[in-house]
């Protein structure tokens, strides 16, 4: 896989993936880098971002924009707050969460990294009750 080294690049590289039918999960992103258990990608999504939960940990960094983002365990216990362009935003395996009300610009590199389920639990299960 070859370095990208500008921001055009980048882009290209999530047209190209969207042409072949390489990226991942149909998302407007493209794969960069892969490294043991880091994987680099740049994101793009345009109106709506319609990604699943991840099994790895992972960071934004956002390169371009500003919006909204929702957090939490599930739909109906997300927290918002805004990001806006320089912001790093860290993300823990298997949290719901997506970009809202973002501009046309909204433009991020995404990092994901670690093994499957995160670097440390991110919730426990409780244990059952008996009655």
């Amino acid at each position: 896989m070859e370095t990208i080294t500008h921001l055009s690049q980048a882009h290209d590289a999530i047209i190209h993936a969207l042409n072949a039918g390489t990226s991942p999960g149909g998302l407007p992103a493209a794969q960069l880098l892969e490294r043991e258990t880091l994987t680099l990608y740049f994101y793009e999504p345009r109106g709506i971002d319609h990604q699943p939960p991840h099994d790895q940990d992972e960071v934004y960094v956002i390169v371009a924009g500003s919006g909204s983002f929702a957090i939490g365990n599930d739909d109906s216990s997300l927290r918002r707050f805004s990001f806006s362009r320089g912001d790093a935003i860290f993300v823990p395996a298997g949290a719901v969460h997506r970009f809202e009300d973002f501009t046309d610009d909204f433009a991020t590199w995404v990092i994901m990294y670690g093994p499957q389920g995160g670097e440390k639990p991110t919730r426990t299960t409780p244990a059952p009750q008996q009655h």
